[in-house]
């Protein structure tokens, strides 16, 4: 009975080690492994990019860099990921929709499609909304394209392709004219409003201190539903434009990466998005709950997306 016991004790802790993650055993980096964020620093995709590689970091011992690449939207990013060689050493954060929006618009152009990279998991589906500062003269979209009927040129902030195609399709159906500055993220669209070089401009969550202190207000929201923290405010789709976006934030890597290096890199990232850090800033930077599609749900995220992104073409 005792050598029994003993057989199936050993039977037990060898199917422990045989289901242990992949990452703690399998595979690891040779080097740093850099995760590079297709926007500038201190917005949502950021943050929540550097508690993501801190807690991967802390999961897995491994050393990893977070650098900000930003330029298009993440495309510029994109881009330079495509090209590097597949060696397993640079992951890339960015979002949906502004890299979808280029691709239907100018995929001929570009080094890259859904297809160039082998795709890790996501963080978060944002949401997207247009703000301003607490003394525009204007309250919801329909008194700011009213005002910049009579005006003429009010600036507004975008930090994406996406939303200067919303506000290029704003303008064509309603005949007001908005004079669109481009920002490398968040945190600058943010900065342009609050020292007056905008009246308007798009935040996914970083507006949020400034909701809360009362500098900013939520003129539309930018999703094709109603935001969950501002329920009453109308989206563009309920002014009748007909424009959205469902941004997530998702990471990948080149094509061709070795696939234990792959299943290592989406089991780590798996691992901490379901940490108590992702959770408490994704909730801060977004108001949501953490969401991983997976590899497979991510590269389907981004096939799907194509026709999504061709509304904004629509008009």
């Amino acid at each position: 009975m005792k050598l029994k016991s003993k057989l199936l004790a050993l039977a037990a802790t060898a199917a422990m080690a045989i289901t242990a993650p992949a990452f703690a055993q399998d595979w690891a980096p040779d080097g740093p492994l850099k995760i590079q964020i297709g926007f500038g620093a201190g917005g949502s995709t950021d943050t929540m990019g550097r508690v993501l590689g801190k807690v991967i970091k802390d999961n897995t011992g491994w050393n990893v860099v977070v650098e900000n690449k930003p330029g298009g939207g993440g495309v510029a990013m994109f881009t330079s990921l495509s090209q590097m060689p597949a060696n397993g050493t640079t992951v890339g954060m960015g979002v949906s929709i502004p890299v979808l929006v280029q691709l239907v618009q100018r995929g001929d152009q570009l080094p890259f499609d859904q297809d160039s990279f082998d795709y890790l998991g996501t963080i978060a589906k944002a949401e997207l909304a247009l703000v301003a500062g607490k003394d525009a003269p204007f309250d919801d979209l329909e008194g700011m394209i009213a005002y910049a009927k009579e005006q003429g040129q009010l600036p507004v902030a975008t930090m994406a392709p996406p939303q200067v195609l919303m506000m290029k399709s704003t303008s064509k159906q309603t005949g007001a004219d908005f004079n669109l500055v481009t920002a490398d993220g968040g945190a600058e669209v943010m900065k342009l409003i609050l020292g007056g070089q905008v009246l308007a401009g798009f935040g996914s969550g970083e507006h949020f201190p400034y909701l809360e202190s009362g500098d900013m207000k939520v003129i539309a929201g930018a999703n094709q539903e109603r935001l969950t923290y501002a329920p009453d405010v109308k989206t563009f789709v309920d002014n009748g434009l007909g424009v959205f976006v469902d941004p997530v934030f998702f990471l990948a890597m080149t094509k061709g990466t070795d696939p234990a290096a792959v299943a290592a890199i989406a089991a780590a990232i798996d691992e901490a998005v379901k940490s108590d850090e992702i959770a408490e800033i994704v909730q801060n930077a977004v108001k949501g709950a953490p969401i991983n599609m997976g590899p497979e749900g991510a590269h389907k995220m981004m096939t799907d997306g194509l026709a999504a992104a061709q509304i904004l073409f629509a008009e």
